[in-house]
């Protein structure tokens, strides 16, 4: 499924805001005369992340065709999400905890073109060799409790990255990066913070000590949400 999350305060169902969960919910109550299904995302992206490849499950006893749910789910949503495809599944898949990585890209603008700004963080000049300095840095398991919004409910803070690169063409550069999984605010945090170390702000080594030595509530930077998209969710089967 694909959302512009700008139109959404997030993935995740929460009360008395606009989130892409409810809209699907609300799309299925419709469907289901009236009766609410829960959906579970891969992915809980936060207000105003951008998704191309999420991923969600959900249990609905009906005679529809997978292609009909489908168009009838679009049909019954606001236009800012829309479902790519729709198909039965095996009864021990869970979108999230079946997910084996997830793919995320952040954008950023380095020209002066405001056509798409609404999907790029403007950030000027990039120095793209440091920019990948820092990224082969993130590469392996790490504790990246430096770089995460705090969650006292999350003990284990470890996530394996198997991609990390900075690519640049034309006037954009893109920050790909694949994990096993992502805190809170994780991938926003290490954009921040790798950009404030193009600009010289930051250096490579409190970077690394970060990562090496993690802490809490630490001084470091966060990109804007709408540079980064939710691009895919891997499974190995």
């Amino acid at each position: 499924m694909q959302y512009i999350g700008s139109a959404f305060s997030g993935w995740q169902k929460q009360s008395n805001v606009h989130t892409v969960q409810e809209e699907i919910e609300s799309a299925l109550i419709v469907l289901n005369k009236g009766n609410r299904i829960a959906v579970t995302g891969a992915g809980r992206t936060d207000s105003g992340v951008h998704a191309s490849g999420q991923v969600a499950h959900f249990d609905f006893d009906t005679d529809m065709p997978s292609c009909d749910l489908k168009d009838a789910l679009n049909g019954n949503m606001n236009k800012s999400v829309r479902i790519n495809s729709c198909g039965v599944i095996q009864p021990d898949f869970h979108a999230r905890h079946s997910a084996s990585a997830r793919h995320y890209v952040y954008v950023c603008r380095t020209d002066e073109n405001i056509l798409d700004s609404g999907m790029v963080w403007q950030t000027g000049n990039l120095d793209l060799e440091m920019l990948n300095k820092a990224a082969s840095i993130t590469i392996g398991e790490h504790d990246f409790t430096s770089f995460s919004k705090q969650n006292p409910e999350i003990e284990n803070r470890n996530c394996s990255v198997s991609h990390s690169v900075w690519l640049q063409r034309n006037g954009i550069v893109n920050y790909e990066v694949t994990a096993n999984r992502f805190l809170h605010h994780m991938v926003r945090y290490l954009v921040g913070t790798m950009v404030e170390i193009s600009r010289g702000k930051f250096t490579l080594e409190d970077f690394e000590n970060l990562l090496k030595h993690p802490k809490e509530n630490v001084h470091i930077y966060k990109a804007p949400p709408q540079g980064l998209r939710l691009e895919k969710v891997m499974y190995d089967d």
